[in-house]
């Protein structure tokens, strides 16, 4: 395909987002030069406010996948994508109200010492490997991805333009720590959130008004949004998105390091429910509610809309098919060079909006994985390193994992359509992850070894289906995209393509491999939880007094409100008491002191019953009471 280079003002408006970005790692680096601390470095001196963090969140998780591959989703299948907008209220309501407060009433740093607190150290050590392979390989596609539209539009070398990214993102992160991270993001998500606005309204421009193009996307099947089939094999329907969605987001944000590690650097626990979403409490205006849920839904609403606008566009010239451009992803950068062909910079803005979605998600992973490398690993091995010293290795180990999630993106070239690459990622290592938490918080009789043999399954599981739908993929009536015409080209003796043909298939692969990909999660999950549950009863479950409160979500208590008795049973013996808490939490202690002793000594050590840092005037949880006894 013919390449259109980049103009003087595209390349000042990219190069812009690069300079702030390391900009304001500098800045921070300068800012917090002596606060040289290792706690200041990963978790922000845990005294962050709700702002910044929920853009961050927003950022992180809506990255570059996002931009270029929801559009191209749409394109091609349709706007049931949209369907996700069921799906991350149920994950940030979730997360908000059963994982997070778990989490940050512990006082942790790394979300696996909450396994060690629970389990063991096996249980968290084999978490946390897990979690380094997940987020090594779903950051390689995100560096990948662009990379590929910034090749497609200015003809740059593809692997230049990938190294050039993790060398940017891990600078800074590498100098700035968390903090860095937390505001390069939420600059990032303004220059987002400003690209799609262009594409949108230039696009709708070109196709005539937005009602020609909602008009043009019905008349293409475009608008066929809930399809309730149950079939389990198909690639979108209603339940396949708010059910297999549902699993998959909720082992992004709810288990996540990178999400919990930004939640956990907030000074209060209401604040870090403020960054997922805002609750109608006190003086809180109304107009503050479900701040970052309201960023994730707009930047869906961009996306699907960029895509339906994309379509209006191409509706009789598909790009893909009459091999004007070699793979569906490159759709999106292919149709703002199109558009934007006689305005100069506002290429280069999108490009930017690409790569700040990139920028973010790697540095946040960057960051996360130097946290649980440190804390799960060096800690444990070396518990006496000075500050100065700790403070080093962790920046040491955020440049290490800023090369190895860079020469990831290699293996990206080879994974097909980045939505489902990193979606499928999440679900093979998120969803097992998932249900080993939700052992742990729901299911207070699992012990350890239940705990442990329910993640293996889960992974055995989730692996099993994902690779074997790489090498099988599904039949084409299940997966192929809708329509697209190649009537107008000018390469009209191209042909289109079609799905490819295997000579031979064994039975499983049309019903276990051909399973949609948002199902991977939920069956990593479930299978975990099962596992999980089998084998504690058969080696004898967990005694009830042997695990603190604070470890569990007593939403046991929500189906049997109506009986003492069944409360009970429902929690095997942990004291869930409400009024013995109260009592704790009005008289406070030094419950973090004692976790750490738990940690070195195990469960079995002397009684966790206390809360820390239990604000009554202000009804909410906060760090100062881990400042002094976590670091």
């Amino acid at each position: 395909m013919e390449v259109k280079n980049f103009a003087i003002w595209d390349y000042v408006v990219f190069a812009a987002l690069f300079f702030i970005s390391a900009g304001i790692g500098v800045f921070f680096a300068i800012k917090e030069r002596k606060k040289a601390t290792s706690r200041e470095f990963l978790v922000g001196g845990r005294q962050m406010n709700f702002g910044p963090v929920a853009l961050s969140l927003t950022a992180s998780f809506m990255s570059a996948v996002t931009v270029l591959g929801t559009p191209s989703e749409v394109y091609r299948f349709g706007a049931s994508f949209i369907v996700f907008f069921i799906s991350y209220l149920f994950v940030i309501v979730l997360t908000s109200e059963l994982f997070l407060p778990v989490f940050y009433r512990s006082g942790i740093t790394s979300t696996y010492e909450y396994l060690q607190l629970r389990f063991n150290k096996p249980v968290r050590y084999a978490a946390t490997v897990i979690y380094i392979v997940q987020t090594i390989l779903y950051t390689g596609v995100v560096v990948y991805a662009p990379a590929l539209a910034l090749n497609q539009v200015t003809g740059f070398d593809l692997w230049g333009s990938v190294f050039a990214t993790g060398i940017v993102c891990t600078f800074y992160c590498t100098l700035g720590g968390l903090k860095a991270v937390v505001w390069t993001d939420a600059f990032q998500m303004v220059v987002m959130i400003v690209g799609f606005l262009t594409v949108l309204i230039q696009g709708s421009t070109h196709a005539g008004g937005f009602h020609n193009v909602l008009e043009q996307s019905a008349n293409g099947s475009r608008l066929h949004i809930f399809d309730f089939d149950v079939d389990p094999l198909r690639r979108h329907t209603f339940w396949t998105i708010t059910v297999g969605g549902t699993f998959t987001w909720l082992g992004i944000y709810g288990v996540n390091q990178s999400t919990i590690q930004r939640c956990i650097s907030c000074k209060t626990e209401k604040h870090a429910k403020l960054s997922l979403h805002s609750e109608v409490v006190h003086s809180l205006r109304p107009s503050a509610l479900y701040f970052n849920l309201l960023g994730l839904w707009i930047i869906l609403v961009c996306a699907v809309f960029s895509g339906l606008i994309m379509y209006s566009h191409f509706k009789d010239c598909d790009p893909w098919t009459s091999g004007i451009i070699s793979a569906p992803d490159q759709l999106m950068p292919y149709f703002v060079m199109k558009i934007f062909d006689t305005m100069p910079g506002l290429p280069g803005l999108f490009v930017a909006c690409a790569f700040s979605g990139t920028l973010s998600t790697v540095a946040a992973s960057i960051n996360a994985l130097a946290t649980v490398t440190f804390e799960d690993f060096v800690k444990s091995c070396f518990p006496h390193l000075s500050d100065k010293l700790s403070t080093w290795i962790s920046k040491g180990l955020c440049l290490l994992f800023g090369v190895m999630c860079t020469s990831m993106a290699v293996a990206a070239s080879v994974m097909g359509g980045v939505v489902q690459a990193a979606l499928s990622i999440h679900g093979m290592c998120g969803g097992p992850m998932l249900g080993l938490f939700s052992l742990g918080i729901l299911f207070p009789f699992v012990n350890w070894k239940g705990a442990l043999g329910g993640l293996l399954t889960g992974i055995t599981l989730s692996f099993w289906v994902a690779i074997g739908a790489f090498i099988y993929p599904a039949p084409a009536s299940k997966t192929w995209p809708l329509p697209l015409s190649t009537d107008q080209c000018i390469k009209s003796n191209v042909t289109a393509t079609g799905p490819p043909v295997l000579s031979s298939r064994p039975a499983i692969a049309d019903t276990w491999y051909s399973i949609s990909y948002l199902y991977y999660s939920a069956v990593g999950c479930l299978g975990c939880i099962a596992a999980g549950v089998i084998i504690s009863l058969i080696t004898g479950y967990q005694r009830g007094e042997d695990i603190q409160p604070l470890l569990i979500r007593p939403v046991g208590n929500l189906f049997c409100f109506w009986s003492k008795k069944y409360k009970r049973l429902c929690w095997c013996g942990v004291q869930h008491d409400s009024v013995i808490e109260q009592e704790n939490l009005e008289n406070g202690s030094n419950w973090k002191q004692e976790a750490e002793s738990v940690l070195k000594n195990g469960l079995r050590g002397e009684s966790l019953v206390h809360v820390p840092g239990y604000d009554l005037k202000d009804k909410s949880y906060n760090n100062m009471a881990f400042e002094i006894t976590h670091f």
